[in-house]
């Protein structure tokens, strides 16, 4: 039996979603509990890895069982009493055995969250702290260039890729809230460190330390010139996959 489940996370104290030796990940304490519940060791697979210290509030994945989970109300209440509390499972259902947290996703949702204002210590891992006179305007022009499929060898530190590097931007936005400014992207999939260098680079078109004509130049081009900025992980937020 196959069953999709649906976790929120303060990744601030994990060393990322992937399961490592001898650090706290949130996939290795998923599975610790996991395994327990179910008596038998159980691999989960999510829908895609979160660096350190970045959140979900929508992360997926899947499971595998050899009987059904007769109360999956009942499971969900044992396995979040279980879990570390920086951990929480909104969901569980059932699915096809075919189905793949990773493999069946059509589009993920990132936000990340910048404060310009007065720093918060209470928000200080949960928000990118940038007190700075940011032009939002030239921000938002730049982020229309990677709306669309392109080839984003240039936004990400990732070696190589089946896929030719190229992914499908759907929607990207930039947007202030009084003293906050939020970017969203909705794409197909994304690489290690894609979205915090694509933030990375419109912090800097920004601060007019780089400019939008230099961001075309970087994407779509088959040479790889990596880009030199990446924002921090405490402003990402996995918001959503969807199927």
């Amino acid at each position: 039996m196959r069953y999709l489940a649906t976790v929120k996370y303060n990744g601030t104290h994990f060393q990322g979603w992937q399961r490592q030796p001898e650090v706290p990940t949130v996939q290795g304490s998923i599975e610790a509990v996991l395994s327990k519940l179910l008596d038998k060791e159980t691999v989960i697979y999510g829908s895609g890895r979160t660096d350190a210290g970045v959140h979900a509030l929508g992360q997926r994945f899947h499971f595998d069982t050899e009987k059904e989970i007769e109360d999956l109300s009942k499971f969900r209440y044992a396995l979040n009493r279980l879990l570390d509390r920086d951990i929480h499972v909104d969901e569980i259902v059932k699915v096809a055995d075919d189905f793949h947290a990773r493999l069946s996703a059509t589009s993920k949702v990132y936000q990340y969250v910048i404060n310009t204002g007065e720093d918060d210590p209470f928000n200080i891992d949960f928000k990118h702290f940038y007190p700075r006179d940011l032009d939002v305007e030239e921000m938002a022009r730049g982020a229309k260039l990677f709306a669309g499929r392109h080839d984003f060898r240039n936004f990400t530190s990732k070696e190589e890729d089946d896929d030719g590097f190229v992914r499908e931007i759907y929607d990207i936005s930039v947007s202030r809230l009084k003293d906050h400014i939020i970017i969203e992207i909705a794409g197909s999939g994304f690489m290690r460190y894609m979205v915090r260098m694509i933030v990375g680079t419109l912090l800097e078109i920004g601060m007019g330390r780089f400019s939008v004509a230099e961001t075309a130049k970087l994407l779509d081009n088959p040479e790889r010139h990596f880009v030199n900025y990446k924002a921090p992980p405490n402003g990402l937020y996995l918001v959503k996959v969807d199927y």
